[in-house]
């Protein structure tokens, strides 16, 4: 089942694109809910793609299904607000599960894989437009950017994600109930760090304690293209 609901569109802001190599991960952002008959082939399918150095999977957990019965214990209002902007940016009217957003600008169904896979290819034979590196300092990630050339005016946000590689539940009530599922690379925390006007180099160190997984996403503001991505070893 897919859960539909209107919203309004705003002008999307565009980024040219110069191209971007393989060697980066595409990213792929996973709209679902443990509440949501239809989501668990596309959860499914984000555990393959988990498996990929190629990809970074990233499952956010909408809370519009909890109404139902069961509260999926993911989910946050912020991933909701996040898949509206997206619709918003696009000009769709509708936001529905499961949904993935690749590289914040093709939006797919998310079970299926032969066009999550088109996606994904399209967006491997394109160069990046910065240089991104990240590493860990301490209890700290140091994320560097420097342009590899002219970019446009606009705003670019540095977001840090923090996730979980895999969790597992037995769902207890509504449209799933009685099914133990397991979902990879849930998201827990989504935060800006630091805004870029891409005119020069910038390096910013951010705290981020313990060992949970974490990515890093430069993004045109406030829901635009993804134009570069890296994983924190």
């Amino acid at each position: 089942m897919r859960f539909l609901a209107p919203i309004a569109a705003v002008v999307a802001l565009a980024l040219p694109v110069y191209g971007q190599s393989a060697d980066e991960p595409v990213v792929v952002e996973l709209y679902t809910s443990q509440g949501c008959s239809s989501c668990p082939p596309a959860d499914a399918l984000l555990h393959e793609l988990a498996a990929r150095e190629d990809v970074l999977p990233l499952a956010l957990h909408v809370d519009y299904w909890d109404y139902i019965g069961w509260k999926d214990e993911f989910a946050k209002p912020s991933h909701t607000k996040r898949q509206k902007g997206y619709a918003h940016q696009g000009g769709r009217r509708m936001i529905y599960t499961p949904q993935m957003i690749i590289m914040g600008q093709d939006d797919v169904v998310g079970a299926d894989a032969m066009k999550v896979e088109d996606a994904i290819t399209r967006h491997q034979k394109q160069p990046r437009p910065v240089a991104l590196t990240v590493a860990r300092s301490g209890g700290d990630v140091v994320i560097r950017l420097q342009p590899k050339v002219q970019m446009p005016e606009g705003r670019l946000l540095v977001q840090l994600v923090r996730y979980t590689p895999k969790r597992t539940v037995s769902i207890k009530r509504g449209e799933l109930a009685g099914r133990t599922l397991s979902y990879a690379n849930v998201v827990e925390n989504w935060q800006v760090v630091a805004e870029w006007d891409g005119a020069g180099g910038l390096e910013v160190a951010v705290p981020a304690p313990g060992g949970k997984p974490a990515a890093v996403l430069v993004q045109a503001a406030p829901f635009g293209p993804v134009i570069a991505a890296a994983r924190v070893d």
